[in-house]
Parts: structure tokens; sequence; C-alpha cells
């Protein structure tokens, strides 16, 4: 696998024949040229053609040419043309990362399935996080509820009714004293 990782990216066209024994072995594009110092400068690769065509949209954005521009279609037109350039580099980036998934998944099926236990395990991880968390709150908001109970109930030990509270009140005053 690392043999053929070593030439990641060779400016990969999907139409027509690539040369056998490549970088990213026979029949295979790679994403890299081989040796690293024999790039040059007519061979892209995808990871140049993709910051290539990232930097090309950002620079579309805060071009001179843009905010001075009048024509807002002209400048929608080329806005669109370098984000679709961009997309489709990264389309062909995916591409290749899936089919060097998929030539693993081939070559060493033990490998995969360590990857996806280890992802299982991390997603049982944060699962567990996240329901410590509710439990927290849950017991949180029990304890407001409980609260909520207790207060509720203090009140009920007073005598009920629309007067009890005055007769409680005026049961307290004294009685008044008759002249002599």
């Amino acid at each position: 696998m690392a043999s053929s990782m070593s030439g990641m990216f060779l400016g990969q066209q999907q139409s027509g024949p690539h040369p056998s024994g490549g970088p990213g072995g026979p029949g295979q594009p790679g994403m890299l040229p081989g040796p690293p110092g024999a790039r040059g400068s007519s061979s892209n690769t995808l990871v140049d053609d993709l910051e290539a065509a990232f930097e090309a949209c950002f620079a579309s954005l805060v071009s001179q040419d843009y905010v001075n521009g009048t024509d807002q279609e002209e400048i929608r037109t080329g806005v669109d043309q370098c984000i679709q350039k961009f997309l489709d580099v990264a389309r062909q980036t995916e591409c290749f990362f899936l089919q060097k998934r998929l030539q693993l998944s081939v070559q060493k099926p033990e490998q995969v399935e360590k990857e996806d236990i280890s992802e299982l395990r991390n997603e049982l991880q944060r699962k567990e996080l996240l329901i410590q968390k509710h439990l927290a709150k849950i017991h949180n908001w029990q304890q407001v509820l409980e609260d909520i109970n207790v207060q509720h109930k203090r009140p009920t030990e007073l005598p009920q009714g629309p007067l009890a509270f005055l007769e409680q009140a005026s049961a307290n005053i004294p009685a008044p004293m008759k002249p002599n």
C-alpha cells in the first residue's frame, strides 16, 4: 500500500489511456509524480490542481477586476467557473481516495475491519459521554421538580378556602376590650 500511495495524484483525467507502470501502479495514475525532484512544470498533480482551483476561487472573490467591474453577470460567470473547476478537481481527488480505499479493502481486509472497530469504539465513547451529560441534566431537572413539589406542599398544610387566610390572620388579633 505504501508503494501505491507514494505516487499520489498525478493529474488524473478519467478519459484516455494511462501509461502502465506509472506511480499509482499498472494502468493507474497517481496523485504525485514519482520522485520529488522529477516534478516538471508541465506535470500537475491532483493536489496541485485542487490547490490552484481553490486559490482561483478565492482570488476571484477578492480580485480588483471583480470589485471594480460593473457587469454583474460577468462576475457571476467567472466565479461560477472557478467554483465548478474546484468542485471537479475535488471530485477527482475523492475518486482517487475511494479507489485507494477499495484497493486496501481488497488487499488487507483486516485493516479495514480494525478501522471500523476503532470508529465504532469512538462512537460508543462519544455516545456514553452524551448519555452521562443527559443523565446529569435529568438529575438536575428532577431536583428542580422535587423542590417545586416541596414548595407546593407547604401551603396545603394551611386551611383551604377563599377566606381561610383571613380567618387565620384574624384569629391572631386580640378581641377589643369592652368599656366599663
